[in-house]
């Protein structure tokens, strides 16, 4: 069997400010907020044995562990999210999270892409890809 991804780590000067618009963008809770200077948000949580039979038997999705530290972001991210909406179409997705606190980001992007790249809080990037929504994307 191989290894399974369970947590991705974001270093941020906020976590707290992070776990806010991350857990309203993706529809996820806080998990964990024990250590200081670290949260850690996810899916619903369910028990550690039905989590860890989950684990065992196939792929999960993973938490993020955001994790305060002093350096400044300083270029663009080596890897960043992929977000695609599954209640409403692309435009309104980034409507809706430029409300929650993202930024447009410039990346390099020419503007025929299909994608719209933004940046959370922090100045992450991620991008909002197609959206799969009834009526916007089928088989």
């Amino acid at each position: 069997m191989a290894s399974r991804l369970t947590e991705l780590s974001i270093d941020c000067h906020d976590p707290d400010l992070l776990a806010e618009f991350w857990t309203a963008a993706l529809d996820w809770v806080v998990i964990d907020r024990e250590a200081e200077g670290l949260v850690e948000i996810g899916p619903e949580r369910v028990s550690d044995q039905a989590l860890l039979d989950a684990v065992r038997s196939g792929p999960v999705a993973p938490t993020l562990f955001l994790a305060k530290v002093p350096e400044d972001k300083v270029t663009k991210n080596r890897i960043h999210f992929d977000l695609s909406p599954v209640d409403r179409s692309r435009d309104e997705e980034v409507d809706r999270l430029l409300a929650l606190g993202a930024t447009q980001a410039d990346v390099g992007q020419t503007g025929d892409e299909s994608w719209v790249v933004l940046a959370d809080p922090e100045g992450n990037e991620f991008c909002v890809l197609r959206s799969l929504a009834p009526g916007h994307f089928s088989l």
